[in-house]
This record gives C-alpha cells, sequence and structure tokens, in this order.
C-alpha cells in the first residue's frame, strides 16, 4: 500500500474548532482559537519544503446551518500537495470539545477506512491536543505509523487553572470530561516517538507531571510568527492617528518610546518598569513610557485584580511624579498591536518585557520582527529567544537597576540599538518563521520516518490516582531558607516525588518577594504559592490568581477603619508600604511596649472582627478574619480534593500555627523548637525534628514515611 514517490506524507490531526485555509474565525469560540490558526499556517508551511510530498489537515467534518458551508466540504485542497481532509463522527451539528470524547472511536475508524482507501498511507501522524492524541495513539498501532505529537495544553495544567478560575473539581470534571482527556494524554505519551513543545521550560513545568514522561522523547521547536502583519517601520509611523492617540499625553512625544505590552497583572511587573523610570533621571531625558495594559473605561469596573494593579501603576506614577512622560492609554485594539511596535520602533525606542515569569514570549518575537530591540526577564520563553536573536537583554526581574541599566545601554547608544535592531530581524527569520519552524520540525520527523531513530522506552509504574495525592506545606523563611545543603537534597527529594506529590509555600512575603528569594535560593515554582499571611493564593503553572479567595476573605474587612484605629498606638510601627497590601496590615511590634491583649480588645471595642497574628516576636500583622495560611491552605486542600491527613507542614513562626494544628501532619524543625511554636509540643500530629531547616524537614517527612504509607507512627491506624 506504500507509495515510494520522494518525500514525506504527513496527517495533521486537529479534530475540534472550525477549520478552513481562509477568514479563520479566531475567537468565535473556545474551540477556535489558537490552534486552529497555528495548525493551518503550519501545514501550507510544511507543504512548501522540499522532502515533503503531501500535506492532509485533518478535522471533523460539520454541517450545520449555524456555521458556513465550508465546514461541511469533505476535501478541501488549497495546493496540490496540501488539503484539508473533514472526517464524519457523531451528529453533523457542530460539538464543542469537551463533547467529542464518545465519538472519537467513530473518528479513528473512519479516518482508518479513509487512509486505506488510498494507495498509501500517512509516513508521519501528528496529533494536536488531547482529542487528536487519542486518535492518534490508536491509528499509530493500527497502521504501524509513528506519531508526533503536540500538546497546545494540557490537562493537569488546565485543571490547576480552572481551579485558580472557581471551579469546583466536581464542576471541572463534569463539565471538561478532565479524567478522560489526561487518560488520553497518557496513551498518547506512551505512544509518541516524538513531543513538540515551544519553550524548555513547557517540558519541565507541565509534561514532568505525567506518568508517561520521557525527556528523551521531547523536542522544542518554537512557532513561527505571522511576517505580513509584523513588520519594520516604513515610514510615516510617527504620523499616524494612533501614534497621536498613544503619545496626546506626553510632553515631549519626539522622545523614544520604552513600551511595555501586557495584561494588567501582577505578574507582568509593570510596576517594576514604572518604579525603574522613576529612579532614573537619564531615563526620563531620553525616553518617553508607553505602557500598554489592556482597555479599560473605569479602573474600578475591572476585577479586583486588575483594580489593585492599576492602582499600584497610577500611585507609582504619582509618586515619582511621572505625568506627560509616561503614557498608560485606555484603549487599543488586537490588531492595532503590529502598528504600537512598528511606531515605537521608528522612535528609536525599545520593547520591554518585566515579567516575574514569562513561559515563551511571543510579544518578543514580534518587536523583533518589527525591528524593535529588546529588554525582557531572564526567567523562561526570553532566554531562547534573546539567545537566537541576539536584539537586547535579559534583566532581573527582581532588580529594578537592571532594567534601567539594559535600557541606558540601547538608547544611549545608536551603534547598539542599530545593531539589535538588524539582529532581531535577521533572528526571528531564521529562527520563528514558520518556514524554520516547518524545516526544523522535518528534522526531526525524516529520520523517525526512515525509522532510524526510534524511542527507546523505559519500563513505566502507572499511578493508582489519576492526582496527585499528597502535599508537602512549607514557609520559606527559617525552614526552606538557612541551610543549602540540606536544601538542594531537599529539592532532589521533591523533584524526585513530584508525579505524586504537591509542593505548596506558604509565606507572610509578598508575590515578588517571595519570588525573588525562591529565585536566589533555586527553589522551582511550587505547585501552589500563598503569600502575604494567606491573603493571595497563586497557582501553577505561570502562578495564575485564585480569583474566588478574595471575594470570601473580603467578609467583614474594613482596611480604611483600621488604620485609623491603630494610627497612633504605641509599640507599633506600620511596616514599609511595599509590604501592605489590601487583606493585610502589617506593623512592626516592640512586646515591650505594645500588649497583644490591648490590641486585641481595642479591636473588639471597635466592632473588627479579624485575624491578627505575631511572627518572629516582632512582625503584627492583622487579616480579614477569614484569612490565614491555616484557612489558605484549608481553602486549597478542598479545591484540590485532597485530604489534610495527606499534606504534611512543616512550620517555621507562629504565623504557620493554625496550618499545623489539626489533621495535617506537622513537624516543627530544630532552629524553631524555643520559639513562637514551642509551646506545640504536646499537640497530636506534630514532630520536633533534631535537624534544623531543611534537614528536619527531610527527617520529618522519613518519621511520617510521608511518601509511602503517610502516617504518624504514634498512631494505629494509616492517615486516608
Amino acid at each position: 500500500m506504500n507509495d515510494h514517490r520522494t518525500g514525506l506524507y504527513i496527517a495533521l490531526l486537529s479534530i475540534h474548532g472550525l477549520i478552513r485555509w481562509e477568514n479563520l474565525e479566531l475567537g468565535r469560540d473556545a474551540d477556535t482559537g489558537g490552534q486552529t490558526l497555528y495548525v493551518v499556517e503550519f501545514a501550507q508551511a510544511l507543504a512548501k519544503l522540499p522532502g515533503v510530498r503531501q500535506v492532509d489537515l485533518i478535522t471533523r467534518r460539520v454541517v450545520d446551518s449555524d456555521v458556513s458551508t465550508d465546514y461541511a466540504q469533505a476535501i478541501a485542497p488549497v495546493a496540490d500537495n496540501c488539503r484539508i481532509v473533514r472526517i464524519h463522527a457523531g451528529s453533523e451539528g457542530y460539538i464543542p470539545k469537551e463533547q467529542l470524547w464518545d465519538h472519537l472511536d467513530v473518528f479513528a475508524d473512519n479516518l482508518a477506512d479513509f487512509f486505506h482507501q488510498q494507495d498509501t498511507l500517512p509516513d508521519i501522524l501528528h496529533s494536536h491536543y488531547a482529542d487528536a492524541g487519542y486518535v492518534g495513539a490508536h491509528l499509530a498501532n493500527l497502521l504501524e505509523r509513528p506519531l508526533i505529537h503536540t500538546g497546545h495544553s494540557l490537562g493537569r495544567v488546565k485543571r490547576n487553572r480552572f481551579l485558580a478560575s472557581d471551579f469546583t473539581s466536581q464542576e471541572i470534571e463534569e463539565r471538561f470530561n478532565m479524567s478522560r482527556r489526561i487518560e488520553a494524554e497518557e496513551t498518547t505519551l506512551a505512544t509518541a516517538q516524538r513531543v513538540i513543545t515551544s519553550t524548555h521550560q513547557e517540558i519541565e513545568s507541565q509534561y514532568e507531571l505525567y506518568d508517561y514522561y520521557q525527556p528523551e522523547q521531547m523536542r522544542v521547536i518554537p512557532p513561527g510568527t505571522d511576517f505580513k502583519q509584523f513588520i519594520p517601520p516604513t515610514g510615516g509611523e510617527l504620523e499616524t492617528p494612533l501614534f497621536a492617540s498613544l503619545t496626546q499625553h506626553l510632553k515631549n512625544p519626539g522622545k523614544p518610546i520604552v513600551l511595555a505590552l501586557s495584561r494588567p497583572d501582577k505578574r507582568k511587573n509593570i510596576g517594576a518598569l514604572i518604579e525603574a523610570y522613576g529612579l532614573s533621571e537619564e531615563l526620563q531625558q531620553r525616553a518617553n513610557l508607553v505602557i500598554v495594559a489592556g482597555n479599560r473605561e473605569d479602573i474600578d469596573d475591572l476585577e479586583e485584580g486588575a483594580q489593585e494593579v492599576f492602582h499600584h501603576l497610577l500611585g507609582t506614577i504619582d509618586r515619582y511624579d511621572l505625568y506627560g512622560r509616561v503614557a498608560m492609554p485606555k484603549h487599543h485594539q488586537r490588531d492595532e498591536v503590529p502598528l504600537i511596535f512598528r511606531i515605537a520602533a521608528a522612535s528609536g525606542g525599545v520593547f520591554v518585557n518585566p515579567a516575574l515569569t514569562e513561559p515563551f514570549g511571543l510579544t518578543l518575537i514580534e518587536a523583533a520582527a518589527s525591528g524593535l530591540p529588546v529588554v525582557a526577564t531572564e526567567d523562561g520563553g526570553p532566554r531562547d529567544i534573546i539567545g537566537n536573536c541576539r536584539n537586547g537583554f535579559l534583566i532581573d526581574p527582581f532588580e529594578s537597576e537592571t532594567i534601567t541599566a539594559a535600557l541606558l545601554k540601547l538608547l544611549g547608544n545608536p551603534k547598539l540599538w542599530q545593531s539589535c535592531s538588524k539582529k532581531g530581524l535577521l533572528g526571528v527569520r531564521k529562527n520563528y518563521s514558520w518556514q524554520a519552524h516547518a524545516q526544523r520540525y522535518l528534522e526531526v520527523v525524516k529520520p523517525i520516518a526512515q525509522r532510524s531513530e526510534w524511542l527507546e522506552r523505559k519500563p513505566v509504574l502507572r499511578r493508582s490516582a489519576l492526582y496527585r495525592d499528597r502535599a508537602i506545606v512549607s514557609d520559606l523563611d527559617q525552614n526552606l531558607i538557612g541551610d543549602p545543603h540540606s536544601l538542594r537534597h531537599l529539592i532532589d527529594v521533591l523533584r524526585k516525588h513530584r508525579q505524586s506529590t504537591l509542593l505548596i509555600i506558604a509565606t507572610g512575603r509578598r508575590l515578588d518577594s517571595a519570588l525573588k528569594l525562591m529565585k536566589t535560593h533555586g527553589i522551582a515554582e511550587p505547585d501552589v504559592l500563598i503569600t502575604s499571611s494567606g491573603t493571595e493564593i497563586y497557582h501553577a503553572p505561570e502562578l495564575i490568581a485564585d480569583i474566588a479567595w478574595p471575594r470570601h476573605i473580603n467578609y467583614q474587612w474594613s482596611l480604611p477603619q483600621l488604620k485609623e484605629i491603630f494610627i497612633n498606638f504605641p509599640g507599633l510601627k506600620l511596616q514599609p508600604k511595599q509590604e501592605q497590601s489590601r487583606f493585610k496590615l502589617s506593623f512592626y511590634i516592640d512586646p515591650e511596649i505594645a500588649d497583644i491583649e490591648a490590641i486585641t480588645a481595642l479591636l473588639h471595642q471597635h466592632e473588627q472582627s479579624v485575624y491578627v497574628q505575631i511572627a518572629f516576636g516582632q512582625f503584627l500583622d492583622i487579616l480579614p478574619l477569614r484569612a490565614s495560611k491555616g484557612m489558605a491552605l484549608r481553602y486549597v486542600a478542598d479545591r484540590l480534593s485532597l485530604p489534610l491527613e495527606a499534606i504534611f507542614v512543616a512550620g517555621g513562626s507562629g504565623a504557620d500555627e493554625d496550618m499545623m494544628r489539626g489533621n495535617p501532619l506537622a513537624a516543627v524543625v530544630a532552629n524553631r523548637h524555643h520559639e513562637e511554636l514551642s509551646q506545640l509540643v504536646d499537640a497530636e500530629r506534630i514532630y520536633f525534628s533534631t535537624e534544623a531547616n531543611a534537614a528536619g524537614i527531610l527527617e520529618a517527612l522519613d518519621y511520617y514515611d510521608f511518601f509511602n504509607s503517610c502516617k504518624d507512627p504514634r498512631e494505629g491506624t494509616p492517615s486516608p
């Protein structure tokens, strides 16, 4: 049956969504987005390469009066060797991907029939997303053809995002068929010869969660970008209405533009850029700062996280009196973004991405394609992009002076700016064009098709639980931090058990402060990060803020009243502004002067129902009644459907006490025995380690046989 003509026959499987060659309905629904654009661009780029004789883009046939008749066409060619093939499965109408699972076996059988009716079988099957992975694995085994897979997103990771978005575990299962999706992903990984990802970070933070993860299987091939839209300046950009709109509030709009473009999100760290700009008179003299951060009418109508970001940005602008030098336009359209980049490039400016964490960095590629030098966070994808394009500088997102230094290098040296601009234009076409993407892909799959490279599979022991069934919780200061050698050992242990065990860090520090400390000590991003003494919760990957938690803890909370009550209280001094938040009022306390009972009595007198905690004998936090590390931990455990008996907590201060009491297994490390936690010595399920810091945590994990029986040996029955 096989055709021995030269070149590969590649079948790309992308089952859900509405796919056609032109006028893609991007954004029509959740299923017709980035993946559909990717496979269309990818198919056409592949078909143009020498060494490829045929590309089929295979999807589901849809006959539905609510959508275009284009999607009912069984075969839709775009070139002699490139076509869309639409296969019938289930009802003829359009079906969202979550409802397709019962029809995938029919799809696989009908697709096998289609292949058998031809005079040739594909040399390569390439599945996109979990549903296509399920079909691809079935056909790879049936037809004895190698499978390549691109996940686009993964179920275990997506579940975390849904949990952060106020879905319960049961709702996620019922609405998104998550267990079927994850099983399909495991089967796909067990079958695929190669898995294609966009970044190395995607491999480390996402695929590593799966039983069938195998590093030798993974290949990083960054996606291409659209060079029809993103081009260098052609002249006249600074005379456009958009330029006038962007710069209307600037005193000297002719200066180079330092451009930031992102969502109004804490993780994007735009405040650090404004801080750097505000602290540098030289930077203010050389350039204007333009921040494009989503669209808004009234800040107070935005969701609470975006409100907080904008209030912080505006407060920083006001603190440094940057009016007339910083512009933050209220509106822009997505199709205006290419021109925004060209305007910044035409002005002699720089694009800045100072994000705390950046998995890929598509805007950096778009900036490079526009001839705009870049300054970007050293975390994640930007390392690869700037390494490939050599068109700018990496900065430490936690150190604003590194942002200033990088910007002044580019703005103060026209030859360097021109060099980075030219290198970016060359590098982005070499590394991030669709042609480059398709060529690299062909280099990966050709040996697979020829059977000259074949994955040697390692034996895998599947977990009985679909999701991780236990968690380790620790503070940073005094627990994880303090003994570098034992910390390295603990990190290795956590890595070894990552597929079964979640890591939760609960700290009194703010998000940026916690991330900076973790980076300094080589602690990887946790699965859940509880910050600001339990008032904020972030979920991996990308540390997505939990949107339900702020609503929950806002009960009877009045920060202005609390400030007024304690403004002149003896023995209390407000901590710096950066340590405060909308759900945390923090003081330094002098225990020789301030009496905690008097503080509590004053709160009762003013009818304030709040939670008061002291840490390390000198820090006092006033929190909402429903907020603390312990309450946040129990909220997270409930969201994850994780029993408290399967959670180990290492405490480091009095602020950790309510996490440790109750049903979790807990430990006090030796360096904290005589501090605030000494009173727990007779409490149930709390072990006092003989070792300090991370070594004490490892000792306690062994004591509880945490990774096996997970029980307190002082009790007769094992934990559930």
